[in-house]
């Protein structure tokens, strides 16, 4: 009997990017290095980590937009690479750069998405009513073009795309980036309820402490495309002698969460794609 959601075996990613232009040399960035970890069917797991430290790569790589250069991976029991088809099936992915149709509105992206999944226009408007009342937007500005919304309003409508099918796992890249706090807390109460109405396996990518303390049963410390830790909220604050989780991180990786090394110097960021 299946009982995992994702299983993450050895995974490897790197990038070759060129440096000057009359004399051009190749120079190779490591964004994962020999990642591996489970989350189990119905879990909401969290990787927390700086910016360039492989969080939106693995997430690339999990939804099948990248294809690693060694490891393995399985996605509700379906092989990557190789089943891409079939994950791609069941798998819900949020970004925190988004792509839209930006001259269409909110109403006619989220029915184009629909129409893709071979939905039928009525359900899929009681879909999308639902999922938008529930996380809080405004329903009149449902028919507005989506270039004249908010930076957090796009989000959710973002967020809507993903859960139209409700897919039994979701890639959440820092889903409420961008959201104001009332927004992020109507976000956080709906995926609480996706994992104990329909069971949904999510994987959370964020720099909210607490929202990753209040979502995820199990957290993971990414840093320079290694995982250096997991465990509950409570386990890597204990292992590393800290109070908070942003200080178990400090402590365990040498770096804080916002890019910078734990003595104050600025870190050199990583030239990685996506990272």
């Amino acid at each position: 009997m299946l009982s995992l959601g994702i299983e993450v075996r050895g995974l490897c990613k790197s990038f070759s990017k060129r440096k000057g232009f009359i004399r051009s040399r190749r120079t190779v960035a490591h964004a994962l290095r020999d990642v591996s970890f489970e989350v189990g069917l119905g879990e909401t797991y969290g990787l927390l980590g700086p910016n360039g430290s492989g969080k939106s790569t693995l997430i690339r790589v999990l939804s099948t937009l990248l294809v690693p250069d060694s490891g393995c991976v399985r996605l509700l029991g379906f092989r990557l690479p190789g089943e891409e088809a079939e994950v791609r099936r069941r798998v819900g992915r949020v970004s925190v750069d988004a792509a839209f149709y930006k001259k269409l509105s909110a109403r006619e992206n989220l029915l184009y998405s629909a129409f893709l999944y071979g939905m039928e226009r009525a359900p899929a408007e009681r879909r999308v009513m639902e999922i938008l009342e529930a996380l809080g937007l405004d329903g009149e500005k449902f028919t507005d073009p989506l270039e004249e919304m908010s930076r957090g309003m796009q989000q959710k409508v973002a967020i809507t795309r993903a859960l139209l099918v409700n897919p039994p796992l979701l890639l959440l890249d820092e889903p409420t980036t961008g959201l104001d706090p009332k927004s992020k807390r109507d976000v956080q109460t709906f995926l609480e309820a996706l994992r104990s109405e329909h069971g949904t396996t999510i994987l959370l990518t964020s720099h909210d402490m607490a929202e990753t303390e209040r979502l995820c049963s199990r957290i993971g410390f990414i840093a320079k495309g290694r995982l250096i830790a997991e465990g509950t909220a409570d386990e890597l604050k204990r292992v590393s002698g800290a109070e908070t989780l942003d200080d178990a991180f400090i402590a365990l990786a040498g770096e804080k969460l916002d890019g910078e090394e734990a003595g104050g110097k600025k870190k050199e960021e990583e030239a990685v794609a996506g990272a």
